[in-house]
């Protein structure tokens, strides 16, 4: 396969990009210099004017360590003031180990219950030097 094959849909030119006005947000970021990030996406107007008509986004982000390294966790945090999204932090992320362990066992499950297929059947005689098993074919 060449790599123009490689897509199967057509790849947006630069022309084509487009800033959603409609939907910006300036984003502004809190820690406690220890464990806990908290970002705050509060919505602005095209001229960078907050926007009072939509809510401000929180989002908890922690980097945790495990047996494969440090793995980094987010997640949502459905709140209206940072007070409140510090005091949800915990379980924000605690939510999101609990989805990301799921789903490790899931891909784990479905790995362990795939149904390995041979792509192609041995040549003939086994694959051995000299013509194989001896009184003839068989099932190996």
């Amino acid at each position: 396969m060449s790599s123009d094959e490689s897509h199967d849909e057509p790849l947006q030119t630069i022309a084509e990009v487009k800033v959603e006005t409609n939907n910006l947000y300036r984003e502004e970021v809190f820690t406690d210099l220890r464990i806990a990030t908290i970002r705050r996406l509060v919505p602005v107007r095209a001229d960078g004017s907050p926007d009072p008509t939509r809510q401000a986004l929180y989002s908890a982000q922690t980097t945790l360590m495990s047996q494969a390294g440090p793995l980094p966790v987010e997640a949502p945090i459905d709140a209206t003031t940072l007070e409140e999204a510090a005091a949800k932090f915990p379980a924000a992320i605690q939510d999101a180990v609990d989805r990301l362990i799921e789903e490790a066992r899931e891909i784990r499950r479905r790995e362990s219950s795939r149904i390995v297929v041979p792509s192609a059947m041995p040549p003939a005689g086994g694959g051995m030097r000299g013509g194989g098993i001896i009184g003839g074919g068989g099932i190996l």
